[in-house]
């Protein structure tokens, strides 16, 4: 009888907590999420895994799906299906409350009537908590975020930078485990978001907590993250570090929303990749393909090749153009040249004066990165394909759907890509 009411009681603890094997180390796991609202489907299977001590960037376009999958993190949301652990425990089961969770929105909520200690304190003091220690814990958040000389001023008489670290310290004061930042400093002026962007890396250093930050400023995720986790249309893209993502793109959509980049639609026969004139060695296997070159991998090249004693391991392929465009960007400018078959290129160069004429540029071999084709911007469900992306295509140079150069025009800023069809419908239309 005794036995059966421990394995009873043994049962019932179990489906209280539901312990997972521990089959990582990671603090954060998200495993299989999907979420719907009606007929709309906003996540689609997502799985990541986030590291204790991480920073952690969910980068994507309005309408991806990065708030609400960190909405279903703090709780303020339920899965459609899926499940969410921390620390091996069910994590989506729990009510916000009892989660070590905290969130930093974009509007601050600070209580206009309450001093910023009080601000601070303010979780502390609902929760019951003895005075003396929600003094200590409120002095020791505000001189994390170097607030300490504003404890007794009123919201209304700081600064929009001052009071988004009250509410970072109001959200750590409660020591959790993982902190979830949705697009925190939207609301900020560009000088001093940029200067919070460094502050922020250096106190999650500092306090050594996860933070998961949501933003759709690529800028911000490269300067921040440990790792980048790009969606599109609810599903993950991408996840790698910013060197990594930026560098080693997986898709056109990837190498497009990160950054400027040229995409090329080669044909690769025996090693060897073709694009309009343009020919560079390759290890990918015969067929069409698509490469990401990024406009600062081009280079004017040097009066002469370097002697056969210093000759690089990396190919280095030399080609000749003619400027278009040429756009000051302060220390750098953007070139948009145009090469003898018609093929346009856009490049990234230190900001100086060109002569006019034909150029020589060169770039190497192994900057040009194979990327699967798929399609910028539109909440498609899938990718669509290297013939449709070439038919689709309309100008060599790509960027992100925030920092595309308005001097260059596009027609079609969903999918940009240099195929020999676009450079001969170029030339009839010319004709």
């Amino acid at each position: 009888m005794q036995a059966a009411k421990k394995n009873m009681a043994t049962k019932t603890e179990s489906a209280t907590t539901q312990t997972s094997p521990s089959t990582s180390n990671s603090l954060v796991s998200i495993r299989s999420v999907a979420k719907n609202f009606g007929k709309n489907i906003v996540l689609r299977d997502i799985s990541l895994e986030i590291a204790e001590g991480e920073f952690l960037t969910i980068l994507g376009e309005s309408g991806s799906g990065k708030t609400t999958l960190l909405r279903i993190l703090a709780g303020f949301e339920h899965p459609t299906s899926g499940e969410v652990w921390m620390s091996n425990e069910r994590l989506d089961t729990q009510p916000p409350y009892r989660r070590r969770v905290n969130t930093v929105f974009q509007s601050y909520a600070l209580f206009p009537h309450m001093t910023v200690e009080q601000n601070v304190g303010y979780g502390l003091s609902i929760a019951k908590r003895p005075a003396a220690e929600i003094e200590q814990r409120v002095s020791e958040a505000l001189a994390k975020v170097k607030m300490s000389a504003y404890a007794k001023s009123k919201p209304s008489k700081i600064s929009g930078g001052q009071q988004q670290r009250i509410a970072l310290a109001r959200a750590l004061v409660n020591r959790p485990q993982v902190l979830l930042l949705d697009e925190p400093l939207s609301a900020l002026d560009a000088n001093l978001r940029r200067e919070m962007q460094v502050e922020l890396k250096a106190l999650q250093r500092e306090v050594g907590i996860t933070f998961i930050f949501v933003t759709h400023d690529q800028e911000e995720a490269m300067v921040m993250s440990d790792r980048i986790a790009l969606l599109r249309s609810g599903e993950l893209e991408q996840v790698a570090s910013p060197r990594e993502i930026y560098s080693r793109p997986a898709t056109s959509y990837t190498a497009q929303f990160i950054g400027h980049t040229n995409l090329l639609h080669a044909d690769v026969l025996n090693g060897t990749a073709m694009c309009d004139r343009l020919t560079w060695p390759t290890t990918i296997a015969d067929g069409e393909a698509l490469f990401s070159l990024r406009p600062e991998s081009i280079r004017i090249a040097r009066i002469a090749p370097p002697a056969i004693g210093q000759q690089k391991a990396e190919p280095s392929i030399r080609f000749r153009a003619t400027l278009r465009d040429q756009v000051f960007h302060g220390a750098t400018e953007l070139l948009r040249v145009e090469c003898a078959g018609g093929l346009l290129l856009t490049i990234r160069t230190a900001s100086r004066d060109l002569p006019k004429g034909p150029l020589e540029f060169e770039f190497n071999a192994a900057d040009a990165v194979p990327v699967r084709a798929t399609r910028l911007g539109s909440n498609a469900p899938d990718s669509a394909s290297k013939d449709s992306a070439s038919k689709d295509s309309s100008s060599v140079n790509s960027s992100s759907t925030d920092s595309k150069p308005k001097d260059f025009k596009v027609q079609d800023s969903n999918t940009e890509v240099a195929s020999p069809k676009f450079i001969k419908s170029v030339k009839k239309e010319s004709a």
